[in-house]
Protein backbone atom coordinates (compact mmCIF):
# COMPACT_ATOMS: atom_id res chain seq x y z
CA UNK A 1 0.00 0.00 0.00
CA UNK A 2 2.32 2.39 0.77
CA UNK A 3 4.19 1.63 -2.60
CA UNK A 4 1.31 2.34 -4.36
CA UNK A 5 0.79 5.55 -2.65
CA UNK A 6 3.84 7.08 -3.60
CA UNK A 7 2.76 6.42 -7.64
CA UNK A 8 -0.50 8.19 -7.05
CA UNK A 9 -0.46 12.04 -8.71
CA UNK A 10 -0.73 15.05 -6.29
CA UNK A 11 -4.13 15.71 -5.10
CA UNK A 12 -5.55 19.33 -5.67
CA UNK A 13 -4.96 20.20 -2.24
CA UNK A 14 -1.51 20.05 -2.50
CA UNK A 15 -1.63 23.30 -4.26
CA UNK A 16 -1.07 25.79 -1.65
CA UNK A 17 -3.25 28.94 -2.57
CA UNK A 18 -2.77 32.43 -0.82
CA UNK A 19 -5.73 33.87 -0.34
CA UNK A 20 -6.94 37.85 1.25
CA UNK A 21 -10.60 37.92 1.46
CA UNK A 22 -11.90 41.71 0.89
CA UNK A 23 -15.53 42.96 1.31
CA UNK A 24 -16.87 46.02 3.63
CA UNK A 25 -19.38 43.50 4.93
CA UNK A 26 -18.19 41.13 7.48
CA UNK A 27 -21.35 38.66 6.58
CA UNK A 28 -19.90 38.43 2.96
CA UNK A 29 -16.49 37.68 4.48
CA UNK A 30 -17.63 34.66 6.71
CA UNK A 31 -19.79 33.33 3.81
CA UNK A 32 -16.56 33.25 1.51
CA UNK A 33 -14.58 31.79 4.16
CA UNK A 34 -17.28 29.40 4.94
CA UNK A 35 -17.94 28.45 1.02
CA UNK A 36 -13.81 28.48 1.05
CA UNK A 37 -13.49 25.88 3.50
CA UNK A 38 -14.42 22.69 0.99
CA UNK A 39 -11.13 23.93 -0.95
CA UNK A 40 -8.27 22.86 0.93
CA UNK A 41 -5.74 24.17 -1.05
CA UNK A 42 -7.05 27.57 -0.26
CA UNK A 43 -5.32 29.10 2.55
CA UNK A 44 -6.83 32.62 3.72
CA UNK A 45 -3.88 34.50 5.21
CA UNK A 46 -5.84 37.43 5.85
CA UNK A 47 -9.01 39.80 5.49
CA UNK A 48 -9.69 43.19 5.00
CA UNK A 49 -12.95 45.63 4.99
CA UNK A 50 -11.90 48.24 1.99
CA UNK A 51 -9.58 48.94 -0.87
CA UNK A 52 -6.86 50.45 1.46
CA UNK A 53 -6.32 47.92 3.96
CA UNK A 54 -6.50 45.29 1.59
CA UNK A 55 -3.58 47.80 -0.54
CA UNK A 56 -1.21 47.44 2.78
CA UNK A 57 -2.29 43.72 3.04
CA UNK A 58 -1.32 42.60 -0.27
CA UNK A 59 2.00 44.18 -0.35
CA UNK A 60 2.39 42.41 3.55
CA UNK A 61 1.42 38.97 2.21
CA UNK A 62 1.93 38.78 -1.37
CA UNK A 63 -0.96 36.51 -1.62
CA UNK A 64 -2.02 34.56 -4.60
CA UNK A 65 -5.29 35.15 -4.90
CA UNK A 66 -7.02 38.37 -3.71
CA UNK A 67 -10.98 37.79 -3.68
CA UNK A 68 -12.53 41.12 -3.24
CA UNK A 69 -15.86 43.02 -3.71
CA UNK A 70 -16.60 45.98 -6.26
CA UNK A 71 -17.94 48.54 -4.44
CA UNK A 72 -16.43 49.31 -1.10
CA UNK A 73 -16.27 52.72 0.85
CA UNK A 74 -13.13 54.68 0.78
CA UNK A 75 -10.74 52.53 -1.91
CA UNK A 76 -12.92 50.67 -4.36
CA UNK A 77 -12.51 47.12 -6.03
CA UNK A 78 -11.66 49.01 -8.99
CA UNK A 79 -9.11 52.00 -7.93
CA UNK A 80 -7.32 49.37 -5.75
CA UNK A 81 -6.39 47.60 -9.31
CA UNK A 82 -4.93 50.77 -10.72
CA UNK A 83 -3.26 51.21 -7.19
CA UNK A 84 -1.59 47.57 -7.55
CA UNK A 85 -0.99 48.13 -11.49
CA UNK A 86 1.50 51.43 -10.62
CA UNK A 87 5.10 50.19 -11.13
CA UNK A 88 5.63 52.23 -8.09
CA UNK A 89 3.64 49.75 -5.79
CA UNK A 90 6.10 47.47 -6.48
CA UNK A 91 3.85 44.59 -5.82
CA UNK A 92 3.31 41.19 -7.06
CA UNK A 93 0.41 41.44 -9.00
CA UNK A 94 -2.04 38.67 -7.52
CA UNK A 95 -4.76 36.94 -9.47
CA UNK A 96 -8.12 38.76 -8.80
CA UNK A 97 -11.91 37.19 -7.75
CA UNK A 98 -14.33 40.23 -7.67
CA UNK A 99 -17.39 38.74 -5.57
CA UNK A 100 -20.10 41.63 -6.71
CA UNK A 101 -23.96 41.64 -6.81
CA UNK A 102 -23.30 43.73 -9.87
CA UNK A 103 -22.84 42.26 -13.26
CA UNK A 104 -22.00 45.08 -14.89
CA UNK A 105 -18.51 46.43 -17.52
CA UNK A 106 -15.98 46.24 -14.89
CA UNK A 107 -16.49 41.95 -13.89
CA UNK A 108 -16.66 41.46 -17.79
CA UNK A 109 -13.37 43.24 -18.39
CA UNK A 110 -11.55 41.31 -15.62
CA UNK A 111 -13.28 38.19 -16.81
CA UNK A 112 -11.89 38.53 -20.36
CA UNK A 113 -7.96 39.39 -18.53
CA UNK A 114 -8.11 35.74 -17.09
CA UNK A 115 -9.29 37.31 -13.78
CA UNK A 116 -12.56 35.56 -13.04
CA UNK A 117 -15.83 36.84 -11.32
CA UNK A 118 -18.50 35.93 -8.87
CA UNK A 119 -22.04 37.43 -8.61
CA UNK A 120 -23.64 37.32 -5.34
CA UNK A 121 -24.73 35.07 -3.82
CA UNK A 122 -22.01 33.32 -4.34
CA UNK A 123 -22.56 29.63 -6.18
CA UNK A 124 -20.58 26.80 -4.95
CA UNK A 125 -20.37 25.42 -8.52
CA UNK A 126 -19.11 28.73 -9.96
CA UNK A 127 -16.91 29.36 -6.97
CA UNK A 128 -15.75 25.89 -7.43
CA UNK A 129 -14.55 25.99 -10.99
CA UNK A 130 -12.86 29.93 -9.84
CA UNK A 131 -10.94 27.85 -7.44
CA UNK A 132 -10.07 25.39 -10.09
CA UNK A 133 -9.02 27.95 -12.92
CA UNK A 134 -6.52 29.92 -10.40
CA UNK A 135 -5.12 26.57 -9.63
CA UNK A 136 -4.34 25.51 -12.88
CA UNK A 137 -2.77 29.42 -13.41
CA UNK A 138 -0.24 28.92 -10.79
CA UNK A 139 0.61 25.62 -11.94
CA UNK A 140 1.41 26.37 -15.21
CA UNK A 141 2.38 30.58 -14.50
CA UNK A 142 2.46 32.35 -18.12
CA UNK A 143 3.23 36.35 -18.72
CA UNK A 144 0.62 38.16 -17.68
CA UNK A 145 2.31 41.23 -19.41
CA UNK A 146 0.59 41.59 -22.29
CA UNK A 147 -2.80 40.81 -20.56
CA UNK A 148 -2.39 43.68 -17.97
CA UNK A 149 -1.85 46.22 -20.54
CA UNK A 150 -4.89 45.05 -22.35
CA UNK A 151 -6.63 45.72 -18.68
CA UNK A 152 -4.99 49.09 -17.94
CA UNK A 153 -6.65 50.60 -21.23
CA UNK A 154 -10.21 48.64 -19.76
CA UNK A 155 -9.69 50.26 -16.78
CA UNK A 156 -9.06 53.86 -18.52
CA UNK A 157 -12.15 53.47 -21.10
CA UNK A 158 -15.43 54.90 -19.91
CA UNK A 159 -18.12 52.46 -18.82
CA UNK A 160 -20.91 51.57 -21.06
CA UNK A 161 -23.54 53.52 -20.66
CA UNK A 162 -26.72 51.92 -19.26
CA UNK A 163 -30.22 52.37 -21.12
CA UNK A 164 -32.38 50.36 -18.41
CA UNK A 165 -32.51 50.88 -14.66
CA UNK A 166 -33.51 48.48 -11.76
CA UNK A 167 -35.78 49.66 -9.71
CA UNK A 168 -37.28 48.06 -6.41
CA UNK A 169 -40.63 49.07 -5.22
CA UNK A 170 -44.20 47.66 -4.47
CA UNK A 171 -42.20 44.50 -3.31
CA UNK A 172 -41.87 44.35 -7.22
CA UNK A 173 -38.75 44.63 -9.53
CA UNK A 174 -38.95 47.51 -12.94
CA UNK A 175 -36.28 47.81 -15.27
CA UNK A 176 -37.10 51.50 -16.41
CA UNK A 177 -35.56 53.27 -19.48
CA UNK A 178 -32.34 55.59 -17.93
CA UNK A 179 -33.84 58.62 -19.62
CA UNK A 180 -37.13 58.77 -17.89
CA UNK A 181 -35.00 58.65 -14.33
CA UNK A 182 -36.13 62.20 -13.22
CA UNK A 183 -33.97 62.20 -10.06
CA UNK A 184 -31.95 59.89 -7.56
CA UNK A 185 -31.15 60.99 -4.03
CA UNK A 186 -29.11 58.80 -1.17
CA UNK A 187 -29.94 58.82 1.83
CA UNK A 188 -28.80 56.73 4.93
CA UNK A 189 -27.28 54.56 2.07
CA UNK A 190 -30.05 53.28 -0.02
CA UNK A 191 -30.35 55.34 -3.12
CA UNK A 192 -33.80 55.98 -4.13
CA UNK A 193 -35.13 56.63 -7.97
CA UNK A 194 -37.80 58.59 -9.09
CA UNK A 195 -39.73 59.00 -12.56
CA UNK A 196 -42.76 60.53 -13.22
CA UNK A 197 -44.98 57.06 -12.33
CA UNK A 198 -43.25 55.45 -10.01
CA UNK A 199 -40.61 55.63 -7.04
CA UNK A 200 -38.35 52.90 -5.62
CA UNK A 201 -34.70 51.99 -4.69
CA UNK A 202 -32.03 51.04 -7.14
CA UNK A 203 -29.57 48.18 -7.01
CA UNK A 204 -26.55 50.46 -7.15
CA UNK A 205 -24.38 51.49 -3.79
CA UNK A 206 -23.21 54.95 -4.51
CA UNK A 207 -24.49 57.71 -6.36
CA UNK A 208 -20.84 58.01 -8.15
CA UNK A 209 -21.60 54.14 -9.50
CA UNK A 210 -24.81 55.04 -10.42
CA UNK A 211 -23.57 58.05 -12.04
CA UNK A 212 -20.66 56.17 -14.11
CA UNK A 213 -23.55 54.28 -15.72
CA UNK A 214 -25.49 56.79 -17.02
CA UNK A 215 -25.06 59.75 -19.81
CA UNK A 216 -22.62 61.95 -18.66
CA UNK A 217 -24.90 64.95 -21.17
CA UNK A 218 -27.78 64.02 -19.18
CA UNK A 219 -27.35 63.34 -15.57
CA UNK A 220 -25.48 66.19 -13.76
CA UNK A 221 -24.38 65.64 -9.83
CA UNK A 222 -26.00 69.14 -8.23
CA UNK A 223 -25.58 67.78 -4.54
CA UNK A 224 -23.73 65.17 -2.83
CA UNK A 225 -27.43 63.94 -2.02
CA UNK A 226 -28.70 64.59 -5.47
CA UNK A 227 -28.32 63.64 -9.39
CA UNK A 228 -30.60 65.05 -11.48
CA UNK A 229 -31.69 64.25 -15.44
CA UNK A 230 -31.35 68.05 -16.74
CA UNK A 231 -33.75 67.18 -19.07
CA UNK A 232 -36.30 66.75 -16.47
CA UNK A 233 -35.61 70.30 -14.64
CA UNK A 234 -39.01 72.39 -14.12
CA UNK A 235 -38.08 75.82 -12.90
CA UNK A 236 -34.39 77.40 -11.32
CA UNK A 237 -36.06 78.98 -8.16
CA UNK A 238 -33.55 81.87 -6.96
CA UNK A 239 -32.69 80.73 -2.99
CA UNK A 240 -30.93 81.87 0.18
CA UNK A 241 -28.06 83.72 -0.58
CA UNK A 242 -27.25 83.77 -3.96
CA UNK A 243 -28.25 79.92 -4.25
CA UNK A 244 -30.56 77.82 -5.90
CA UNK A 245 -33.03 74.69 -6.04
CA UNK A 246 -34.16 72.74 -9.07
CA UNK A 247 -38.16 72.32 -9.26
CA UNK A 248 -38.53 68.84 -10.53
CA UNK A 249 -40.92 67.16 -13.13
CA UNK A 250 -42.19 64.08 -10.85
CA UNK A 251 -45.54 64.53 -9.29
CA UNK A 252 -44.23 66.40 -6.19
CA UNK A 253 -42.24 68.72 -7.95
CA UNK A 254 -39.77 67.43 -5.77
CA UNK A 255 -37.41 70.93 -5.18
CA UNK A 256 -33.66 69.98 -5.32
CA UNK A 257 -30.84 71.99 -3.45
CA UNK A 258 -27.50 73.15 -5.88
CA UNK A 259 -24.42 73.07 -3.89
CA UNK A 260 -22.25 75.76 -3.92
CA UNK A 261 -20.00 74.19 -6.01
CA UNK A 262 -22.27 73.41 -8.50
CA UNK A 263 -24.05 76.72 -8.42
CA UNK A 264 -21.40 78.33 -10.72
CA UNK A 265 -21.66 75.69 -13.01
CA UNK A 266 -25.68 76.36 -13.29
CA UNK A 267 -24.92 80.32 -14.09
CA UNK A 268 -22.70 79.48 -16.40
CA UNK A 269 -25.77 77.21 -17.66
CA UNK A 270 -28.83 78.76 -17.65
CA UNK A 271 -26.48 82.29 -18.32
CA UNK A 272 -27.66 83.83 -14.72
Amino acid sequence: MKEASKTEPASASAVRISTILVDDEPLAREEMAFLLRAHPEVEIVAQGRNGVEALQLIKEHQPDLVILDVAMPGLDGMELVRRLLDKKSKVRMPHLIFATAYDQYAVRAFELNAIDYLLKPIDKARLAQSVQRVRRLLEAPSDSSEQLEQLVRMLKSPPPQQTKLLLRGQNRLFLIDSRDLIYATIADGIITLVTKDMEGQSNHRTLEELQASLDPSLFWRVHRSFLVNINHIKEVVPWFKSSYQLRMSDRKNTEIPVSRAQTKRLRELLKL
